[in-house]
This record gives structure tokens, sequence and C-alpha cells, in this order.
């Protein structure tokens, strides 16, 4: 008479999760680096910079604020370019919200770690407790590793050239790589590019900053006029 195999039921339910949760975390490793070292770059200072990545935690808003800055702007126009840029983490709020029922204040909690991954991960899912499980072993993830990783740029940066070795290059980089993701589909890109004529043409006339909100508004009404369906997972890009 054999022996009756091990309930396989435990680790069903984090097949799927821990792996492609760590590999989230890893791919905004070199984000955070870039963020942490370019906020010193801008004049900040480590604390200015881990207090941003600890309790604002939205990549894009984070590099928008911090080129504004960089490059100028006043803090207003930072603020509120990267306001519109993480208001499209209210939509998420409202994908992910089934999965994450419970009281006021544990949504309150939950909803700083409501991003583009969380919420891919969580609607990938095919049962509400494996969308929760998934939702807080993701965000643990990131949270850590960004936070991390801003740290460990942030103090390099302050200790080296970023010019000399060009690292002053790398918010570009950084934003357009996070931001790629975003754009898979033919509606996003026509957006996107519509977004970025608006800016290029409205920036020599307009304070710094102000020219990445017009074009922000631009492409949030390119996107309002219509829907495209998707499928659940799809998001990507910490931003």
């Amino acid at each position: 008479m054999g022996r009756a195999k091990p309930s396989s039921k435990a680790t069903d339910d984090w097949s799927g999760i821990i792996g492609p949760a760590l590999g989230l975390g890893f791919a905004v490793f070199a984000f955070g680096l870039s963020f942490g070292v370019l906020c010193i770059d801008a004049g900040g200072t480590v604390p200015k910079a881990m207090a941003m990545s600890l309790f604002v935690f939205t990549g894009a808003s984070q590099f928008s604020a911090v080129g504004v800055i960089a490059a100028g702007g006043s803090a207003i126009s930072a603020a509120a370019g990267a306001l519109i840029l993480a208001s499209r983490n209210a939509v998420y709020g409202v994908a992910v919200a089934p999965s994450l029922r419970g009281s006021v204040p544990y949504r309150l909690f939950a909803s700083q770690f409501t991003i583009d991954e969380t919420t891919g991960m969580t609607l990938a899912q095919d049962t509400p407790a494996r969308s929760r499980r998934a939702y807080w072993v993701t965000a643990a993830s990131i949270y850590v590793f960004w936070n991390l990783a801003t740290l460990i740029g942030a103090v390099a940066g302050s200790n080296i050239d970023t010019e000399r070795y060009g690292l002053d290059v790398a918010f570009a980089a950084a934003f357009v790589g996070m931001l790629a993701p975003l754009v898979r589909s033919s509606r996003a890109r026509r957006v996107a590019s519509a977004g970025a004529v608006v800016c290029i043409a409205t920036t020599p006339f307009v304070p710094i900053g102000v020219g990445i909100i017009i074009a922000a508004l631009a492409a949030l009404v390119g996107l309002c006029r219509g829907t495209e369906p998707t499928t659940a997972g799809s998001t990507g890009g910490r931003a």
C-alpha cells in the first residue's frame, strides 16, 4: 500500500506568485539606483531621496518631479506633473478593491502600494485569495527593492561626479524605460506621441515644468475619449 502524497494546496496557492514578484523587484532595482543618484544630482539629500521613495512610491512621478526641479522648475510645477502622472493609480485602486476588502484603515494602507505591478499581479490571479496574496507579496518585493536601491543610489550619488560618469543622462533613459511598457497598444502610442509633440511645442513658451503638465493633460483627454479592451495582468512598468 503506497504512501499518500502530501497535499499540494499550499504549494499551489503560492505558485506563480513569489517568483514573478521577486523578478519585478529586481527589475525596478536599476531604476531605483538611477533615482537615488539623480535626486542627489538635482540638489537633494539622502534623507529627501529616501522620504520620496518611502512615502510617494510611484516611480514615474518621482522621476518627473526631480526632473522638473533639476531643470529649475517650481515645486508647484513638479508636484502638479507628478500628480497627473499618478492619477492612473486611482483607476488601479478601483480594479484591485474587490481583492482587498477590509476596514477603512486597511484599505487606506493598501492604497499606498497600488501601482502598475501590484495591479497586474492581482488581476492575473484566478481566486480572491491568490489575488490578495499576489498583491501583498508583489508590494513587499517592489517596496523593499525600490527603497534599498534609492538608498544605495543616493549614497553613491553624493560621492561621485555624475556628469563625469555619464549618470546625468540616466534620468531620461530611466524615465523612458519605465514608461515604455505602458504604451504597448497603438492607441497608447498615438496618445504618447501627441503628448510629446505638445510638450516640445509648448516648452519654449511656458515656465519650466508647465509643458509636461499641459502634455499630460492632453494625453488624459486623448485616453478618456474611448477605452480599449484590456486583459488581466496587462499593466507593466513601475510608474
